[in-house]
């Protein structure tokens, strides 16, 4: 029996299934797989968007794909959006099973995490509704398929957090030495003619680059899905998947560099100091000024070389995938985690320590759900990189892969790994967390999780 480390404090909620028990279907259907695709646009429209946004840069979407094996189903779904709350993770997985006939636990609903999506206003359809309805058309377009796994490599990701060289502190910026997993795993869905249906990929970065320019974008997991599906002629769907990002960047982020200088300097003549802040959006940056022009324009041409150099290697990978199975058994499982809270009784974003008191506890939402050979698990937050790596060293499945910002948000803001408490950065600064709970808490609860089902496949 593998040991467990005695976690103090925390309790564990098991919310597995509806009635707390893990689902389970032992074998495929005789019918064999079925799988279909579909993406809705959900871009706001100029009378939904805050008086601070400047309009669409690019379109954005909700893309589901739908699996069905004979017996039961399950329902992956990627949003771009910031994040998503627990309404929208409810009232969307209890009306798929209610109206798709499948089962709540089996549907994983993963944010983007794009910083260029505000949260919408006015009298537009409901992101509730549009999220539904992408699942609804994955359902209807279902045929005979086929289900292939395979991974990759993608540079495009770096750890963000660096000792500023002028103020030897915590600061946000490329750091080449620190953890930062390369992985970009792919699971692909096709026809029995060979065809592509869907792609579900995972990998690990913050899509954040677009974020100055206070218009709507799905940044680079919105260029990344949009290249692959275009070469295909737009006959497949793909789904980016938000892997264990919490500490992890683009590498090419202008953020960082010489439009931070620009925003410190503009705030400074206003006579307020935001060298220890970063104010959300591109509040502060003249857009008239040539310079802030260009940057900006670079942003956008970054956006589109990372999106394509990230599908690139998403197509390699597909083009070089060999086994595939039209058959595969569908489980899922869920439970929440609590480990203790604090809240924050200090400012200043990074470099600096943090004072606390104590605060409420956070629970943390995990969900598990494995199709065929491979392992997906949910959390429903920020995690930092070294989190994810370890479930994936200590899965009993050799497909493993992380997907955060997953089935709702939790209380926690950032969940770094255990060792980063000791940094002084501006995601554990900010955690609601305290130290020492977390990262086991997920391991370990994801582990029983896979031991739960594995005993009823």
């Amino acid at each position: 029996m593998r040991m467990r480390s005695v976690l103090v404090g925390v309790t564990v909620l098991a919310t597995v299934l509806a009635t707390g028990e893990a689902s389970a279907q032992t074998a495929p259907g005789a019918t064999g797989l079925k799988a279909g695709a579909a993406k809705v646009d959900i871009t706001p429209a100029p009378n939904e968007l805050p008086p601070s946004y400047e309009g669409v840069h690019d379109r954005i979407y909700a893309r589901a794909i739908v699996i069905d094996n004979g017996t039961t189903g399950a329902v992956l779904i990627t949003v771009d959006a910031g994040g998503l709350s627990e309404d929208t993770w409810g009232n969307v997985t209890q009306r798929i099973q209610k109206e798709l006939g499948i089962p709540a636990k089996n549907v994983l609903i993963t944010a983007t995490h794009t910083h260029s999506v505000p949260r919408r206003q006015g009298p537009g359809a409901s992101l509730d509704d549009l999220i539904f309805s992408s699942a609804k058309q994955a359902r209807s377009a279902m045929r005979p398929a086929r289900i292939g796994y395979g991974s990759g490599l993608s540079f495009i990701n770096v750890n963000r957090n660096i000792i500023d060289r002028k103020t030897h502190g915590w600061w946000e910026g490329p750091n080449y030495d620190g953890p930062s997993d390369k992985t970009v795993a792919v699971m692909t869905l096709e026809g029995l003619d060979g065809q592509p249906i869907a792609v579900y990929y995972n990998y690990a970065m913050h899509a954040v680059v677009l974020g100055q320019l206070d218009q709507v974008s799905a940044d680079v997991p919105g260029a990344a899905s949009k290249y692959i599906e275009n070469s295909f002629d737009d006959k497949v769907i793909a789904l980016w998947s938000t892997g264990a990002a919490g500490d992890q960047n683009p590498i090419y982020f202008q953020q960082t560099y010489d439009l931070r200088e620009i925003r410190v300097k503009d705030y400074a003549k206003r006579g307020e100091d935001i060298s220890n802040a970063m104010p959300a959006g591109g509040q502060g940056l003249n857009r008239k000024d040539p310079t802030v022009k260009r940057l900006m324009d670079q942003q956008k041409q970054m956006v589109a070389s990372m999106g394509q150099f990230l599908g690139e290697e998403v197509l390699r990978v597909m083009r070089q995938m060999e086994r595939t199975s039209t058959d595969a058994s569908i489980v899922a499982a869920q439970k929440t985690v609590t480990c203790p809270g604090r809240e924050r009784t200090n400012q200043g974003r990074g470099g600096i320590a943090g004072t606390y008191k104590d605060g409420p506890d956070v629970n943390i939402k995990l969900s598990l759900l494995v199709i065929d050979d491979i392992a997906i698990g949910g959390v429903n937050a920020e995690v930092f990189n070294l989190i994810g790596q370890r479930f994936k060293d200590e899965s009993p499945f050799a497909r493993s892969l992380m997907a955060t910002l997953t089935n709702g948000r939790a209380n926690s803001g950032y969940i770094p790994n255990d060792a980063a408490f000791g940094f002084e950065t501006f995601e554990v600064l900010s955690s609601r967390l305290k130290p020492g709970c977390a990262e086991t808490a997920i391991v370990d609860g994801l582990l029983d999780l896979i031991g739960e089902i594995k005993i009823q496949r």
